[in-house]
């Protein structure tokens, strides 16, 4: 459901965004790490379960879940493994300009399942969840009346693989194209050939 294609430009922007986020210590699951160095990640989770800053528990569970639809743990981990919801809670608390998108999104979906089935979002079946969201995602499928939850899902899509792409978890999966754009574009070799002091490098992992 999530439409994995980024462009390399967006990757970068996406991997610089990411390393504000890193600066946070409380993240739980949420870890970035440098794409040069996947080896290796800038935040340790801490020893007390994670605390939204900027959403009500009602809130952030409904954030996880819509996470884990974009991106689910079918085999491999997902969203929810990567800690996604935590970085969107720190990135929607960073930001002003994208809070009052995030809040009214979230209440227009519940309202907008309310309407349909009778109950809010987080407590309708999985068949239910994917059909409203489908209405959403799909062009094809889109309903007049939608468009107000059609711009929330592009939005929280958008900073689902955010967070997804820059956590240690969707680093290490190079089988996404926007993360192997950023392998494929990187120089075979020191770029600096007239520093002596780099003379002695040959290419990465030689």
């Amino acid at each position: 459901m999530a439409g994995q294609n980024f462009e390399r430009r967006e990757v970068l922007r996406i991997l610089s965004l990411a390393a504000t986020a890193s600066q946070y210590l409380g993240f739980e699951r949420w870890a970035f790490a440098c794409p040069q160095h996947p080896d290796s990640a800038v935040v340790k989770g801490p020893s007390v379960p994670f605390q939204p800053r900027f959403f009500d528990p009602g809130e952030y569970r409904l954030v996880g879940i819509l996470c884990d639809l974009i991106i689910p743990s079918d085999g491999t981990p997902g969203a929810r493994e990567a800690g996604v919801s935590e970085f969107i809670d720190f990135m929607v608390y960073s930001d002003p300009e994208i809070q009052y998108r995030f809040r009214y999104g979230l209440r227009w979906l519940d309202a907008h399942s309310k309407y349909l089935f009778k109950e809010p979002f987080a407590d309708l079946p999985a068949a239910q969840r994917v059909d409203i969201l489908e209405h959403l995602a799909y062009s094809a499928k889109h309903r007049e009346g939608e468009e107000d939850g059609r711009g929330f899902f592009e939005l929280i899509r958008e900073y689902t693989m955010m967070g997804f792409y820059t956590s240690r978890i969707g680093l290490e999966e190079l089988d996404y194209p926007g993360l192997k754009m950023v392998y494929d574009h990187m120089p075979v070799g020191c770029p600096h050939h007239d520093d002596r002091e780099h003379k002695a490098l040959g290419a990465p992992g030689a």
